[in-house]
């Protein structure tokens, strides 16, 4: 393990955000680990770092090694916080789902356009304290990242890849009733996992573009055919599935290679400072210097 004083950070390009299963990847170069607490507490585990066709990585376990968090106890603000701190542009979340749409069979692959929030119990801002802003949100998940991924899934997998979507998080870590099933299929969602947000939320805030790699494991409990979910069955799919997800990071990472100083529209998320809406004056200096690798650029003169 490496511990680094933040004056020698290493600068990473694309954070990964997953299961540790993603890690094990023959072309990830220069692989060591770091460990760096943040003013929002501790992320959830070390992160790895390394080189994947020539993008700096930073790979961070969602649950921690072993999984041990449970989807409301991960620190979303910590694991993204630190990845705005060590420099990274983007961010690819690859996340186990339920299915709600016949289409989308157990493993499957698919990647969402857009995201609907059940959670109830999660920090999900970094803003508060002193200072005001509100972010757009419209379009969630990064539209020019999000296309480089359907593209790079397309091209190297052989499963399905479906294109959109709407995937909607709840709280976990139950999951549905089959009520619950019915109204979100109802309501036009397309998956349901426990973890993309207030992740998506608070990237967008940090100004990281954000796409969503979601693995298929089961028709939640909604499918009459099939057996209600469970955690074997889910665990059985994704032990399949965890080698299409490796290979789309790899080819994600090689289609973002040559475009990673481009301007992809989450950069722009604060559009100049107009969604600060607090006098830079009355900002608390304390709330200032926590936020300063976030929106340092539109506080300082």
């Amino acid at each position: 393990m490496v511990h680094v004083a933040p004056s020698a950070l290493p600068v990473v390009d694309l954070g990964v955000i997953g299961g540790s299963g993603l890690y094990d990847l023959d072309a990830l170069e220069q692989r060591r680990e770091l460990e760096l607490p943040t003013p929002f507490g501790p992320p959830s585990d070390k992160v790895i770092l390394g080189r994947l066709h020539g993008v700096r990585v930073a790979f961070v376990p969602r649950h921690g090694r072993g999984h041990t968090l449970l989807p409301s106890e991960v620190n979303y603000r910590a694991n993204v916080w630190l990845l705005k701190r060590l420099g990274a542009r983007f961010v690819l979340s690859v996340s186990a789902v339920g299915s709600l749409r016949e289409d989308i069979a157990p493993g499957h692959l698919v990647c969402p356009d857009q995201l609907i929030d059940r959670t109830h119990k999660r920090a999900s801002t970094f803003f508060g304290d002193g200072v005001v802003a509100h972010v757009p949100f419209g379009d969630p998940l990064d539209s020019a990242l999000r296309a480089l991924l359907v593209s790079a899934a397309r091209r190297v997998a052989s499963v399905p890849v479906h294109d959109g979507g709407a995937y909607v998080c709840i709280e976990g870590p139950t999951f549905s009733t089959r009520a619950e099933s019915n109204l979100l299929r109802a309501a036009g969602a397309s998956v349901v996992g426990m973890t993309n947000l207030p992740e998506a939320r608070l990237a967008r805030e940090a100004e990281l573009a954000y796409a969503t790699l979601a693995l298929s494991t089961d028709y939640d409990c909604w499918h009459a055919e099939h057996e209600a979910v469970t955690v074997e069955a889910v665990l059985a799919v994704m032990r399949q599935n965890i080698s299409q997800a490796r290979a789309v990071v790899e080819a994600f990472c090689a289609d973002l290679a040559p475009r990673l100083d481009d301007p992809f529209p989450a950069h722009a998320a604060l559009a100049g400072g107009a969604a600060i809406m607090t006098r830079r004056d009355l900002i608390p200096a304390e709330t200032r210097a926590r936020l300063e690798p976030l929106i340092g650029r539109y506080l300082n003169p």
